[in-house]
């Protein structure tokens, strides 16, 4: 059920972020969903790393999903303060390549139960958070596409398995 909150609230942070880059809601309006979906997932993420430390796949889902914490948290600031987003984008880059690894290593359980879908999450979040680090980095005029795909991926990768997986019809 803690993938399932995860994901809603991903998918609810990355769909205002995507408004928000077809320039559709203010910095500082959009900063507060960051910041608490940036905390939620911080807390789920100190959850899994310490709630039981024998748990090897616990702390691995717990590293990655700081990673997305630390984004959103940063995301948060940079838009509550203005800031131009360039630290950010090289993190970016760093976590597309980390997820992008992720994903290629979820092929050995392909014939899994979700391993398929697994599969396309970390994919599409490598290149997410790679066009991310092409906007805010390399400073490329591709804002309303990175949007554009942000809100995609809030949909196909956050919102509607995380309601599949609250409301019961994926059990994980």
């Amino acid at each position: 059920m803690l993938l399932g909150l995860t994901l809603l609230y991903v998918g609810a942070v990355l769909f205002v972020n995507g408004i928000w880059l077809c320039n559709r809601i203010a910095n500082k309006e959009v900063a507060v969903l960051n910041f608490l979906v940036g905390f939620l997932s911080f807390l789920i993420a100190c959850y899994l790393v310490f709630h039981d430390p024998q748990d090897a796949r616990a702390i691995s889902t717990g590293a990655f999903t700081f990673l997305f914490a630390f984004t959103y948290l940063w995301v948060g600031t940079n838009q509550f303060l203005d800031a131009d987003g360039s630290g950010l984008g090289w993190f970016c880059l760093f976590v597309s390549i980390t997820a992008l690894a992720v994903g290629l290593s979820t092929l050995d359980g392909l014939g899994a139960n979700f391993g398929l879908w697994n599969l396309f999450n970390w994919l599409a979040w490598a290149a997410l958070w790679f066009s991310f680090f092409i906007l805010l980095a390399l400073k490329k005029d591709v804002q309303k596409r990175v949007g554009g795909y942000t809100l995609f991926c809030a949909i196909f990768t956050g919102w509607i398995p995380g309601l599949l997986i609250l409301n019961g019809y994926i059990a994980m």
